[in-house]
């Protein structure tokens, strides 16, 4: 291990590093998450590109958890900022031995490690020869100096601040915006932390100016800096949302915390249910009244509302359903990410009903889906599905402010009382070319509403006839063709005359792009194509891979479910290869360069 020497000059021991991959990792509570926060901060006022994501257990405290930065002036990859992380990292700040073991093979060679010596020697084996390593007691300092454990996150906040050549004044004024509403006591002792920190840098040679990496700065742009979470809320309230119920799921509850913090400036109303049962239930009885609704969960609170989401469906309901995939089956791996919801959403909950599906794969397009689906509920009178993951869903990227003033709220054919009124007849159900019948909101004069999960005639009464059992299933399966031209349309780009295709959504989009970027340098053409609408399954996606040789389906899911489902669409069986990954962590893009490479070896 290299160790840089206090007396080499500044501008041999400099190096520049465009593109910032960051880990600092320990244990639950070490504060992981609030340096790579702080840090964010700062280089967001530096104009650069952000992507931040974590890897924690699911646990209150305890366990092995990496926070993890990128930064770059310009955007890799679509996650609408950059997208995803790089192969392997500049900088790893680790707070234990566990770290090392577990984290080491992924610091680049010429990389910098910082690591808290305080209980233990750093491990041997498991880093390059040639990474720079300062081992510093964080731990130690911190108690010797404050009394308490706690505070070694702003000292190592401070030493990492130097190393990266980055201000004591910015570094401050992140810590201070991030620890506002901390008491006066606290945030002084986080600022001492801070001060010591810059210190030992200090005694250490890492003076202002004397660090080992120079980062870009650029111009700052008009940037937010934003999850899929807060964007898919954000949107729901946009587009007119005024009620959401939910239950605390990971990784769900960012979106009813948002809207929490948000609603009721608008006139929203957010309700934290006993269970998700309540939650959906609640959710369809606000839509009943009007009010544009929405219910959030993950896959286990999905499934328990599998029979009123169907209900939904059957009874004509507009309803916005934000999934946010977790590592299943049942309670699984709360806190990692995986794509295994496809079958249950596409095909779950009982009988032939109506719905669709929406997928995502950037943060941009969590915004505008938001607003879609919202509309498209009203619209066909019917459910309709969000669908994220858990990268899609809380990792955090920098992306342009949103189009606040392209958001338009569409009623279909929601009467008003006027227009209620007007009717000679008023049959809620009414059958029509299209499959949507106009309603109107129960309570209103001379338009009867008569709700029940039965199957019904057009006035809502209840009849297992079979010619009406027969017209009435047609004419809600009419709905999925009447919208069909609203249903966003997949995102390709590559070479036209590749014969080999990727195919992926979600948390696939940027690694995706990076694994084309990459291969395409190696002379490999690709086609790449990321559908947005799962269901119904378009006709460009099965076109798109009847057009090529092979087209490999990147997921996570050990089923492979996309690519079942596109199999049972119409796409050519022979032609579908799946490269899935189910352990819980995303693809990097030489992961997946190697997973497409050895495939195609075995092709030849």
């Amino acid at each position: 291990m290299n160790k840089v020497q206090p007396s080499a000059p500044p501008e041999e021991r400099t190096r520049f590093c465009e593109d910032l991959n960051i880990m600092v990792a320990g244990q639950g509570g070490d504060g992981s998450l609030s340096i790579i926060g702080l840090l964010a901060e700062v280089l967001a006022g530096r104009g650069l590109n952000l992507y931040q994501t974590s890897n924690i257990a699911s646990r209150i405290k305890g366990g092995h958890a990496a926070a993890m930065l990128r930064a770059a002036p310009e955007p890799h990859g679509g996650l609408g900022g950059l997208g995803g992380l790089g192969d392997l990292f500049d900088v790893l700040v680790a707070f234990d031995d566990e770290v090392i073991e577990l984290e080491g093979q992924l610091i680049k060679s010429g990389g910098i490690v910082i690591y808290d010596s305080s209980r233990e020697s750093l491990p041997s084996g498991y880093l390059p020869d040639d990474v720079t390593v300062l081992a510093v007691p964080f731990s130690r300092y911190a108690v010797r100096e404050l009394r308490r454990d706690l505070f070694k996150n702003c000292f190592g906040f401070g030493l990492l601040m130097r190393v990266l050549g980055l201000s004591d004044a910015e570094a401050e004024e992140s810590l201070r915006r991030r620890f506002a509403k901390l008491s006066p006591a606290a945030l002084s002792a986080n600022l001492q932390a801070l001060q010591l920190g810059f210190g030992v840098a200090d005694e250490l040679g890492y003076a202002v100016g004397c660090n080992i990496l120079r980062l870009p700065v650029q111009e700052r742009r008009d940037r937010v800096f934003m999850s899929g979470n807060e964007a898919t809320a954000f949107g729901f309230l946009v587009a007119g949302g005024r009620f959401m119920a939910g239950y605390p799921i990971t990784p769900a509850t960012d979106i009813m915390d948002w809207l929490n913090k948000h609603a009721a400036a608008f006139g929203g109303v957010v309700v934290q249910a006993e269970d998700e049962l309540s939650a959906v239930n609640l959710a369809i009885g606000a839509a009943l009244t009007g009010a544009r609704a929405m219910t959030a969960s993950s896959g286990p609170g999905i499934a328990l509302m599998q029979e009123s989401i169907s209900h939904c469906g059957s009874a004509e309901i507009p309803l916005v359903v934000v999934d946010c995939q977790r590592a299943g089956p049942s309670t699984g791996m709360p806190t990692k990410a995986e794509q295994s919801d496809i079958g249950m959403l596409t095909s779950g909950a009982c009988g032939d009903f109506p719905h669709f599906v929406l997928c995502p794969g950037t943060v941009g397009e969590c915004f505008e889906f938001a607003v879609l689906a919202t509309n498209l509920a009203q619209v066909a009178q019917c459910p309709v599905y969000i669908a994220l993951d858990r990268m899609m869903a809380q990792d955090t990227v920098t992306v342009p402010p949103f189009e606040l003033a392209a958001a338009e709220m569409d009623t279909g054919k929601l009467l008003s009382v006027d227009e209620a009124g007007s009717l000679d007849v008023y049959k809620r159900y009414a059958i029509t070319e299209d499959g949507i019948s106009p309603w109107a909101v129960p309570g209103t004069p001379q338009a009867m509403n008569l709700v029940t999960g039965n199957e019904r005639n057009e006035w809502g009464q209840v009849s297992t006839a079979p010619a009406n059992r027969k017209t009435m299933m047609d004419k809600r399966a009419r709905k999925m063709a009447a919208a069909a031209d609203r249903l966003p349309r997949a995102v390709q780009w590559g070479d036209a005359e590749a014969r080999i295709g990727l195919v992926g959504t979600g948390m696939e989009t940027g690694v995706m792009d990076e694994a084309y970027t990459a291969l395409a340098e190696s002379g490999l053409k690709l086609r790449c194509h990321r559908p947005r609408t799962l269901w119904p399954v378009l006709e460009e996606t099965i076109e798109f891979i009847g057009s090529l040789a092979r087209v490999y389906v990147v997921e996570h899911s050990q089923g492979g479910q996309l690519a079942q489902l596109l199999k049972g669409a119409g796409a050519p069986r022979a032609t579908v290869r799946s490269i899935l990954k189910y352990d819980g962590v995303p693809f990097r893009p030489s992961e997946l360069v190697s997973r497409i490479l050895e495939q195609e070896e075995a092709n030849e």
